[in-house]
């Protein structure tokens, strides 16, 4: 995305500390999306002051600064670790005659980016054009990148520019948002057959770049697309995962939260985040190794909160013990130490899935007639079964079973 016409743009990161988070880390987290997006950050500036300019959002001073290191260090981008006004962007593209960008903008441009389904490029598209509506009037409105259709559209009597390129942005956000909901209810019929199937969903949820694909990979078998970069994976993939005791999950990995995530996102995404929201279970994969492992585990746990699922049941796996020097600690309780990489301590994370799992089923006693065979295998098939003894009347089966497939099993005997 941010490259020229043989190298990747050479940007520099700017950091304003407020003290409102830690800057540093929040700015070697901008390093890794400017990566992503594919410019080259060279150098980084940070300035402490007790709140943004609101013309600049930096200093004069530091400005100046900036402006100097763009001329000298051959820079094409500035990329701002926080959200700019308009105001700001145009006076700091005039003070130091390059393009300017803040957080939100490189996010949303790698989420374009790597968007492969057709939902997924639609919740992006929607939620760049929800970002840069209220900011026309200080951006000049491109819309060269946004695939509205402008040029089909005739300016209205008296109708300015401005008001036009509006017009075209509520008009494309209406059609979109039409589309999301359609997909969306589609989603909500195939969810609603999963459940009809007694399939349990267990979601993979966490911190962008957690490991989260490359478990799903461990745990099922399965190929997903693993890369070592932020937003690896933006569409829920579905993999079919057997546990201990005859038991099976169907585990959904799903987009990786980070800290400052724009809200454009969120409420863009929430519709793929519904696999989350109504999943029997949450896997919270956290990454060991990360210096600010614990701001990343409250930052999803604040998320979860936010979507309305901070109490889904949960299990809390670690992973990446390969790459630390690694002893288990006793907090949080009931936490599995895991390696999606090497291997190490997937047994037991198979194995407290599905002991949650298991917890979820009810214990019940069935007697099969001997003339209902049929919903003998079914039974098998689909339940943990205890016990099995056989009588006058058929068998009688102790076993733990969802009450979704209980149901199905009690009508076959009533057929």
């Amino acid at each position: 995305m941010y490259e020229n016409e043989t190298r990747p743009q050479r940007a520099l990161l700017v950091s304003l500390d407020t003290g409102e988070y830690d800057a540093e880390v929040s700015l070697g987290e901008l390093e890794e999306l400017a990566h992503t997006a594919g410019a080259e950050p060279v150098l980084t500036l940070t300035q402490k002051r007790p709140a943004p300019d609101t013309a600049t959002c930096i200093g004069s001073g530091m400005v100046e600064q900036a402006a100097q290191l763009c001329q000298q260090e051959e820079i094409d981008l500035l990329i701002f670790d926080r959200e700019l006004t308009p105001t700001q962007i145009r006076n700091l593209e005039k003070a130091c005659g390059v393009q300017v960008i803040d957080r939100t903008t490189l996010i949303l441009d790698i989420f374009a980016q790597r968007a492969r389904s057709k939902e997924g490029k639609l919740q992006v598209e929607l939620a760049m054009l929800k970002y840069r509506l209220p900011r026309l009037a200080g951006l000049g409105a491109s819309l060269s990148r946004m695939g509205s259709g402008a040029s089909l559209r005739m300016r209205g009597p008296g109708e300015t520019k401005l008001e036009l390129d509006r017009r075209i942005i509520r008009g494309r956000i209406e059609d979109l948002t039409k589309e999301l909901k359609e997909l969306s209810r589609q989603r909500a019929m195939r969810r609603a057959r999963r459940e009809k199937q007694g399939e349990t969903i267990v979601a993979l949820v966490g911190y962008t770049n957690a490991g989260k694909s490359t478990l799903l990979n461990a745990l099922s078998g399965a190929d997903a697309y693993v890369e070592d970069k932020l937003f690896a994976t933006l569409d829920p993939i579905f993999r079919q995962v057997e546990l201990p005791e005859n038991r099976s999950c169907l585990l959904v990995d799903t987009v990786g939260f980070i800290n400052k995530l724009p809200h454009q996102l969120v409420e863009a995404f929430h519709s793929t985040l519904e696999e989350a929201l109504n999943a029997d279970l949450l896997v919270l994969v956290h990454d060991l190794s990360a210096p600010d492992m614990a701001d990343q585990r409250a930052t999803v746990l604040r998320v979860l909160r936010e979507l309305g699922a901070g109490d889904k049941p949960c299990v809390e796996a670690f992973n990446k013990i390969d790459a630390v020097d690694f002893r288990e600690p006793i907090d949080p309780p009931g936490a599995v130490y895991i390696s999606a990489k090497t291997g190490e301590g997937l047994d037991r994370l198979r194995e407290e899935i599905s002991r949650r799992v298991a917890a979820m089923r009810a214990r019940v006693e069935l007697t099969i007639p001997f003339d209902k065979g049929a919903a003998l295998s079914a039974l098998h098939a689909v339940a943990e079964v205890l016990s099995q003894e056989y009588g006058e009347n058929g068998a009688t089966v102790v076993c733990r079973i969802d009450a979704v497939n209980l149901a199905r099993i009690q009508k076959m005997l009533q057929s």
